[in-house]
C-alpha cells in the first residue's frame, strides 16, 4: 500500500495519479500498486511537480515498518535518527537541534 500527497503541483499530474491511485482527500492519493509502478509514479511526481511538493509513504521492511520520501521546498523535511525517519518541522530551533543532535536531512528513501 502507498500514500501520496501534493501541494501545489499542476492538475494534470493529479490527473495522473487517479489512474493509478484514489484521491481520498484533496491532494491525498492511496493505493495498492507494485514497487515498479510506485517507483514509475514518484518519478512523474517529482519531473512534474514545478514548485510543489510531492510526499510517498510506502511498507518497507524496517524497524518502523514504513519508508517516507519528500520532493520539495517546505518547512518540514526529514531527518534520521539513529536509524528511524522522524519529520523535523523548520523553525527558529531546528538549526540549533539539528547541531547539537547530528541530523541528517533530506533523505530521499529511508
Amino acid at each position: 500500500m502507498i500514500v501520496m500527497t501534493l501541494e501545489r503541483v499542476p492538475p494534470s499530474l493529479r490527473g495522473e495519479l487517479t489512474r493509478w491511485l484514489i484521491e481520498v482527500h484533496t491532494g491525498v492519493y492511496v493505493g495498492n500498486v507494485s514497487a515498479t509502478v510506485r517507483d514509475l509514479l514518484w518519478d512523474k511526481a517529482v519531473q512534474h511537480a514545478r514548485a510543489g511538493r510531492c510526499t510517498q509513504m510506502f511498507r518497507s521492511a524496517n524497524e518502523q515498518g514504513f519508508a517516507i520520501r519528500m520532493h520539495g521546498e517546505g518547512r518540514r523535511t526529514l531527518v534520521d535518527l539513529e536509524g528511524y525517519a522522524l519529520v523535523a518541522v523548520k523553525d527558529a530551533r531546528y538549526d540549533t537541534l539539528k547541531a547539537e543532535h547530528g541530523l541528517s536531512e533530506e533523505l530521499e528513501t529511508l
